[in-house]
């Protein structure tokens, strides 16, 4: 293992998750903010529901105490997003659908195995979003299965649950519903949908009264600064406002 040891951070879901590193999205903003201070580990898979993860989920996130000289070391903080493929239309071909009570059973089951993993694991979920259908069907020739109309029950289902598990919860659906701008294909994030995400995030992040803090600006910073690079500070802050952008081949494949 690499030593130092730092807290350890795991965004957890399906593309939304997997993608978004790429191209400037919202995980690697978060990853620049927590250089030097907490590693961030890409748990994400294309085309999951919160069935599938339910068969890995114990593999993710062994509760078996892993030790580093007696030290126990379990994520920090986990950020959880299932929902998207959960609220597929059933009928759409090869559908990833998962009905509305099991979904929200299994993001229980999930929720309380994460918040489980130790007293100082945090949990951040994230409800099903909202989607751009005329997109969508512009994009792929259908409407891939997605519907506001259904997805926002899904959205609210997970709100609802959030706040029954007392645990902070982003209405991923509110966020993107009838914004401009904020999806590649109707489902995925533009550099603006990324943006709106991350903002929500830290929100989240910055507001809470954890303890310790997992807010990047008073988190301490692994070894010494050798002087201060203006120019790469300026960098650094400009790649969380760059727009990402995705081709056409890439779009065709990926599912939220």
């Amino acid at each position: 293992m690499v030593r130092p040891s730092r807290p350890s951070i795991v965004l957890f879901g399906s593309s939304i998750v997997q993608v978004s590193y790429s191209h400037n999205g919202w995980g690697a903003t978060l990853t620049t903010c927590y250089a030097r201070k907490a590693d961030i580990f890409l748990r994400g898979y294309i085309g999951w529901n919160s069935r599938m993860a339910l068969e890995v989920y114990k593999k993710i996130f062994p509760k078996e105490h892993c030790r580093d000289r007696h030290k126990e070391i379990q994520p920090s903080l986990v950020i959880l997003y299932f929902g998207g493929n959960d609220s597929q239309d059933p009928n759409f071909p090869n559908s990833s659908h998962v009905p509305l009570h099991e979904y929200v059973e299994n993001m229980r089951k999930l929720a309380h195995h994460i918040q489980g993993l130790s007293e100082k694991t945090r949990l951040i979920m994230l409800s099903a979003p909202a989607v751009n259908e005329e997109q969508i069907l512009k994009t792929y020739g259908d409407n891939r299965g997605r519907s506001n109309e259904v997805g926002q029950k899904y959205a609210e289902a997970g709100v609802k649950l959030g706040q029954e598990l007392s645990v902070p919860v982003i209405n991923f659906f509110e966020a993107l519903y009838g914004k401009p701008g904020v999806f590649l294909d109707g489902m995925h994030l533009t550099a603006d949908g990324s943006k709106i995400l991350f903002d929500k995030i830290k929100d989240v992040i910055k507001n809470a009264d954890w303890e310790p803090t997992l807010d990047w600006d008073k988190m301490p910073t692994e070894y010494a600064d050798i002087g201060t690079d203006v120019h790469l500070e300026m960098m650094i802050k400009e790649t969380e406002d760059e727009t990402i952008g995705i081709t056409d081949s890439d779009s065709q494949e990926l599912k939220p």
